[in-house]
């Protein structure tokens, strides 16, 4: 599988993992054919499962590799790591206080510029928007392998894939109950089953479509590798600081009890299991 992955254009390679994330986001959607309200313990236990993973895989399979390939280009790999993060944490700061949007979850108001945008239009906007940094961070990391193809360093191309592969199979799993929390909520809002699942699994279509744009990005610019990968992780820290876990602690603290750190944990070790036994 790995050797004919690697005889691959990269850009499909990056459209394949898209596409993987994207289906098991709809798969996750998809239970909404079955429930009508997800239960407090079990969204503060899935919210908390996703932010787990996204963390766990910001530091395996992005932050470290971001170290990992500054140095070997020469650079200072604390501080190309700290860049990378900090420019990632402050562009979707950016869209979030430029582009009107609504966290999901009961009780929210509408943030950003006012707009004459329904809840429901603002919500799906709002899913759409933080599933940006997940196809960018499958992209960038299946960018690298394109790259060390084109210098022969074959041996790294694999490793860079194998690394890549980890990334989507962790995105993935955390985008099943992530779809299933979009779905579900839709439905809360008044949206038919068949229209919540539609713009569920439509959500993580942009998964997809950055993916390729990360990986064609990077393969021809290995400079900025490690300041690609960090930048994706600060991306992706972002959203579960700023929307996952906040939502995930205000239907655990609901309940009395402590799901979404349990689901944080056990999301956090799946990943760092992940990454290091098949990495």
């Amino acid at each position: 599988m790995i050797d004919w992955l690697l005889q691959q254009p990269v850009w499909l390679i990056a459209l394949l993992a898209g596409l993987l994330t994207w289906g098991i986001t709809a798969l996750g959607a998809g239970l909404v054919f079955f429930f009508k309200k997800i239960n407090n313990k079990a969204y503060a236990l899935m919210l908390g499962f996703a932010s787990g993973v996204m963390i766990a895989a910001s530091v395996w399979s992005l932050i470290i590799p971001a170290l990992e390939h500054a140095e070997d280009l020469g650079y200072i790999p604390w501080l190309v790591a700290a860049i990378g993060i900090l420019l990632g944490v402050i562009f979707l700061y950016i869209f979030d206080r430029c582009l009107p949007h609504l966290h999901f979850g009961e009780g929210h108001k509408p943030e950003g510029p006012k707009t004459s945008w329904s809840r429901i239009r603002l919500l799906i906007f709002s899913i759409t928007l933080h599933n940006i940094p997940e196809g960018l961070a499958v992209g960038v990391a299946i960018g690298a392998v394109g790259a060390f193809l084109r210098d022969g360093a074959v041996a790294d191309a694999r490793a860079a894939l194998i690394s890549a592969i980890i990334v989507s199979i962790g995105i993935g799993i955390q985008n099943f109950p992530e779809g299933a929390a979009v779905s579900i909520p839709l439905r809360q809002e008044g949206l038919s089953r068949s229209k919540s699942f539609f713009y569920g699994q439509a959500s993580a279509l942009v998964e997809p479509l950055f993916a390729v744009i990360g990986a064609i990005l990077v393969q021809f610019m290995l400079p900025i590798l490690p300041y690609a990968l960090a930048f994706a992780a600060g991306a992706m820290i972002f959203v579960v600081v700023e929307e996952l876990i906040p939502e995930a602690r205000n239907r655990s603290t609901e309940t009395g009890a402590h799901y979404s750190t349990f689901g944080f944990t056990i999301g956090f070790i799946v990943m760092m299991v992940l990454d290091i036994a098949l990495g």
